[in-house]
């Protein structure tokens, strides 16, 4: 972290400010969630009690502007927050970054109720939001669709993937428009039926190999009546693809704290068990870590790197944390087989670090940096 600050601009008041919240942040993750990290990826009151120690140093908005009640934390310093949060929980990671998403997009938004409604709110976890809409990414016919009518619009199909059921009151649902344009609303994370005769129902949570406490659920909407003034915003069509290409680094920083927490185990085990080919595979693993890392943030530093450059490092991250991970659970053997111990934590984690986010560009970028990794070793 002090590594990656080194190139940022002289230290003034706000970076002084930014600074201390990361430090704030740093201490609760290391020495309050990273103790408890296997009690919260598998029970939700556990990862409840982490999320609301968030927002009790309110680190729930931080990307917000400080005039609308968060913190208004630079890109870099944010995404350094993100793999700061992965590093020490996985499940917590996945968790608030859906709110910290959702606090993103109503700070964008043109409908000034709903900002004063939520934002002020956000930080400190007074109101909690999820996103769902990722569904916009599919190719095919629209999971959800929506039709202009008086007063807003009608909402009709199936949300595949709603993260925090249970901890979010709200949601940001993305629906399509018949003219392939995108509408960004919100919707209640909890089963409601209206007068007008429309519903949105919800799944129980799915049986996740990773992350299960953070509570994912389905939404089936009939006829969901969505008033013009619960409307975030309306996108042009293929805005998400977009956008999705414009953030492909985006997803990688979780994986980038992944594979720390995988040789934080590494060394770890190293320390007990005092064997020096442990040390060497956790050398050469921090040194790619560290070039990756820094790489990644380099690229975004200077916005000059094509896409196929960025899709390369996002795949590099990912394998990495794939690597760091399988390393923590070779390094600690057998043991590593037990669903409590931190390396099969970190091996799932990985696992959905790997699939958070994906494009089809992604998957292929992964897939082809897996061959290329193998083909090195047999050569």
């Amino acid at each position: 972290y002090q590594k990656d600050r080194q190139m940022q601009l002289p230290v003034d008041s706000k970076i002084d400010k930014q600074q201390r919240l990361l430090e704030v942040a740093q201490t609760y993750f290391r020495e309050i969630v990273a103790p408890q990290a296997a009690v919260i990826e598998r029970e939700p009151e556990a990862l409840r009690e982490a999320l609301q120690g968030m927002g009790d140093r309110a680190l729930l908005a931080i990307r917000v502007l400080q005039s609308w009640g968060g913190s208004q934390l630079s890109e870099l310093d944010f995404l350094r927050f993100q793999i700061m949060v992965a590093r020490y929980s996985g499940a917590l990671a996945f968790l608030q970054t859906q709110h910290q998403s959702a606090g993103s997009l109503l700070e964008a938004s043109p409908n000034q109720s709903l900002k004063q409604e939520y934002l002020p709110r956000m930080a400190r976890g007074k109101v909690l939001v999820g996103v769902g809409f990722s569904q916009l990414r599919r190719r095919g016919e629209p999971p959800i669709k929506a039709v202009p009518v008086a007063g807003g619009y009608h909402l009709e199909g199936e949300v595949p993937w709603i993260t925090g059921f249970g901890f979010f009151e709200d949601f940001i649902i993305g629906a399509t428009l018949p003219d392939g344009r995108e509408v960004y609303g919100m919707v209640p994370l909890q089963d409601t039926d209206q007068h007008s005769g429309g519903s949105i129902s919800f799944s129980p949570p799915m049986e996740l190999a990773a992350m299960a406490s953070t509570n994912t659920v389905r939404a089936k909407l009939r006829e969901w009546f969505l008033p013009s003034d619960r409307v975030v915003s309306v996108q042009p069509a293929g805005s998400i693809q977009k956008k999705s290409e414009k953030n492909v680094l985006h997803h990688g920083f979780f994986a980038l704290g992944c594979a720390q927490a995988g040789l934080d185990i590494l060394e770890t085990v190293y320390q007990k068990k005092e064997l020096s080919f442990l040390q060497q595979a956790f050398d050469s693993l921090n040194q790619e870590l560290t070039s990756c890392r820094r790489a990644t943030f380099e690229a975004l530093r200077r916005q000059s790197q094509m896409f196929e450059q960025q899709l390369q490092l996002r795949a590099w991250a990912i394998n990495l944390a794939g690597r760091c991970s399988q390393a923590a659970v070779t390094a600690s053997s057998g043991a590593a087989n037990s669903n409590a111990h931190p390396a099969q934590r970190v091996y799932r984690e990985a696992l959905m670090f790997t699939v958070s986010g994906q494009t089809t560009a992604v998957m292929e970028a992964t897939l082809k940096q897996l061959l290329s990794v193998g083909k090195k070793s047999y050569n």
